[in-house]
Order: structure tokens, then sequence, then C-alpha cells
């Protein structure tokens, strides 16, 4: 399906004068690979989770230059005509593969990969980076979220906090691939998928002559439906006796016990504890107390450490903004190009910065996991030609600290790219929503606990094999 708004020229003006300079010096076919992966996990996370993939195939299928495009380029007077023209017939011919959305995914290796002419693949590189790194970014903050909720329902519901239209509707995308259970976004849910749900605001109690009227009124127009907001004036003094008070007037004698409660401020531990006593004292024992209030993942892990009677959670701003580290930055990097015999050159970047060299050649990932466990191990970033026997012990080493090393016996491994584009061709189906969320509970599942810590995480391996290990050194001696 191709994007509804073409966003061909949502690209950083370099990559035309690149482009164009491409053109001029015959290097506008030059095949080259470039790699998509990010430097440190966001909160200081032991993992992140990638998104934002079905967006891209969006894109890719949807690049072109029109008329009007040329024209306001010509009037920019740096491009040649000559560029311009083979701009009214431009498409993506190259090969792209990324990891699934919802995949755990670590610093330093790739989460997707471009092969294509040089323009192309240099091209394509802005609205890669802002898609995957806004989503990725949203669904490892939602992923902390949900896990800090243990098992309690978690509904995203920031669109009114939102960096712009598209950041309220595909953070809620992302939010639902990771964990959450529902979005107060509606055109999140007519465009996506994820489920769009919602009751009331305090403007909906304040409107009626009183609290009473308000949720009576609520409770029959929406008797399958039935959370109720009770903090707009004393949660315990009124707003809980009144809701007890409609929820058995108009929903016990049509035999309807599923109903709610709200809470969006005070002290939420006490609070609900309270009411909760209430609420059974009065035999409604089915009725779930739903709370929200500047929410994130340590507030929650607070909340249900001290015992709060809480069923489900509503985060808003804390999450589609990812308030606490708000920058994903995954960068968009040369990897290698090919000779004119189709030899792969690798390519690397260097840096007075460690942090900053990157890893070159054609890659592939491999996740290693435990056969008798079923947990993720490390991960293996090789050649892209490299085979290994994975039924033999398998010895790897930190590339950061060679001295340690660890063989893995008893293991399997799955390759973490999958081809999404070949020669400009989409080959992959793209799940839909509820497949990528099924998806990424697997996958993180399958991550040990000591990874998915809050704080100081278990350092997770992304190991180099001997091979890729000695050409990046390699390359770092001749360059330096």
């Amino acid at each position: 399906m191709k994007a509804k708004t073409n966003l061909t020229m949502l690209c950083d003006f370099y990559e035309l004068t690149m482009a164009n300079g491409y053109f001029q010096t015959g290097l506008k076919d030059r095949i080259c690979y470039f790699d998509v992966f990010y430097r440190s996990v966001p909160d200081k996370g032991g993992f992140s989770i990638a998104a934002g993939l079905a967006q891209v195939v969006e894109y890719i299928q949807g690049l072109s230059f029109d008329e009007e495009d040329v024209a306001y380029l010509r009037g920019k007077g740096c491009f040649s005509e000559e560029f311009l023209q083979y701009l009214l017939h431009f498409e993506f011919t190259g090969d792209i593969w990324a990891v699934p959305e919802g995949t755990p995914v670590f610093p330093g290796e790739p989460i997707l990969t471009v092969r294509a002419p040089a323009i192309q693949a240099q091209f394509v590189e802005t609205f890669i980076l802002l898609t995957l790194n806004h989503q990725s970014l949203i669904a490892t903050k939602s992923n902390r979220i949900v896990r800090a909720a243990e098992g309690r329902p978690v509904s995203e519901f920031g669109s009114r906090r939102a960096q712009g239209a598209d950041g309220a509707v595909l953070g809620a995308r992302a939010s639902y691939i990771a964990g959450c259970a529902s979005t107060a976004c509606t055109l999140a849910d007519q465009r996506y998928g994820s489920p769009a749900s919602g009751t009331m605001a305090h403007s909906w109690v304040q409107m009626f002559p009183d609290e009473y009227t308000a949720f009576k009124t609520y409770c029959q127009l929406y008797p399958n439906n039935a959370t109720l907001l009770v903090d707009t004036y004393n949660v315990l003094k009124s707003g809980v006796p009144n809701a007890i008070r409609a929820f058995k007037e108009i929903l016990l004698p049509q035999g309807i016990t599923r109903c709610g409660i709200r809470l969006d401020s005070g002290d939420l531990t006490y609070l609900s504890q309270k009411a909760r006593k209430m609420l059974d004292d009065a035999g409604l024992t089915d009725c779930k107390i739903f709370v929200s209030n500047a929410l994130d993942e340590y507030i929650i892990r607070d909340l249900v450490r001290q015992g709060a009677r809480i069923d489900a959670f509503g985060v808003g701003e804390r999450l589609i903004t990812s308030r606490s580290e708000p920058v994903f930055g995954g960068v968009y990097k040369l990897a290698a190009i090919e000779d004119d015999q189709g030899n792969i050159i690798p390519k690397i970047k260097i840096s007075e910065n460690p942090a900053k060299i990157t890893t070159p050649h054609f890659k592939k990932v491999y996740r290693i996991f435990s056969k008798d466990t079923g947990k993720a191990e490390a991960d293996l970033v090789c050649l892209h030609d490299e085979q290994f026997d994975f039924s033999q012990p398998l010895e790897l080493f930190d590339p950061d600290a060679t001295w340690k090393k660890k063989t893995f016996t008893g293991i399997y491994a799955t390759e973490l790219l999958v081809p999404v584009f070949q020669g400009g061709k989409l080959v992959y189906q793209v799940p839909d929503i509820q497949t990528s969320r099924a998806y990424c509970q697997r996958q993180v599942d399958a991550l040990w606990d000591e990874v998915k810590r809050f704080e100081n995480p278990h350092n997770y391996y992304v190991d180099l094999s001997q091979k890729l290990w000695d050409i990046k050194q390699q390359l770092l001696s001749s360059n330096g």
C-alpha cells in the first residue's frame, strides 16, 4: 500500500546536493551499502524495540518526483537540468533488509541495511531514520511501562501532548506493538488497528447539576462501558459513593457487573486502596480501578510495590514523548561499496570517539538461543556470506574486550535481518499490527530478566565474527 501523502521531498537538502554531485561525477550507479544502527539504549535500559518498518515500506513504494517538485528544485539554482530530468523518472531499484517490527535490538548491530545505487541509497536516509528513530523510541518506552505494570493493561493516551499529528498517531501505533492494550487516539485505531477506548473528562461531570446525575446519565448511555471519573470534586466523600449509587441503580438491575472508576489525581496508592474497600463492601467486586496522572514506568513500579489496588493504567505525555529521553539516536552509515566487477569493498568511519567508529562491510546478524531455556544468549554480527554450524560449540568474544570469551553449546540461531525489497520490488509480507504485537511479546519474553532490569541491566553481548573483527582491525590500522 502506498503512502497517502507523497513524502519524497521530506529529506535533508544535502541528500539532493549529494545526489546531484553523484550524477555529475558518474557515481550515481555505484552500488552502496548503508546500515541503520543506534549507539545507546534510551533510559540506560538493556535493549530497545524496533518499530516503524511498515511506514518505511510505504515510503519506498511511493518514491517519485513530480513536475511541481522539480520546478521547486530548479528554482534553487544549484541543480543541473540533466539531474532534474533524471528525478522525473526516479524510483527505488535497490534491496533492503530489516528486522521485523517488535524485535528487541541492541546497540551497534544493523537493524536495517540498504543496498542500492548511490543516489537512491543516499536519498532515503532522512525518512528511514526519522521513522525508525521515532517509532523505536516510543515502542521502547512503551515496553518499559508495560513491563512495569506486571500484566495490568496500559492504555496510551498522550495525543494532546504529542509532537504533532504524526507523533500522536504513529506513536500510538508503536506503543501498541510494544504491548499497550489500547490508545485514546481514534485515528490510530482507524488507520492501523490499535484499539481506541475512552470514557469521560472532568468537563462531563461539571456539565451536569451534580456528580451523581453525570454518572447516572453516563451509565444510561454506555451501560456496557461505564468507567466513571471520580476525582472531579472529592474522591472518597463524593466520587466513589456517587459511582457506587449509579452502578447499583442503573447497571445492576440490568445484570451488568462490569464497570470501572478512574482516578486522575492524588495519592493513587491510598485512594485506590480505600476505593477498593468501598467498592467491595458495596458488592461491586467486579468494578475495576483505572488510574492516570503523569505516570511512567518508575511511578507504576512503585505503585505496584506499595500494594496499590489498581487494575489498569493510562499513560500520556511521558510515554508519547518519551519524556525522560526523547531522542533514539539511530544513524545511517556507509558500510561498503561495490567496484565495477561487483566485489564488495568494506568502508569504515573512524572517530576520536570510539563509540562512533563504525563496523564495515555487508553484514548479517544471528541471534543465539539456548535450546534448554529458549532464552537469547548473544547476537553475532558477521559477514553476509559467512556460514556457521550451530550444532557445534561456538566460541564468541567481546569485540570491545577480546580477552572475554565464551563457548556456547546446545544452541540454535535465527537471522534477524529479513529481505524486504529486492530489486526495488517488495518481497516482504508486512504483518498486521496484532501479529507484530504478539511477535514483540514473544521476543521480549525470550530475554533474560537480568537484561530487562530498569537499573543496571545485564550487558547483552553483540559479538563480531573473527572474520569481521579482523577486517575492522585492518581498516583501522590502514586508515589510522
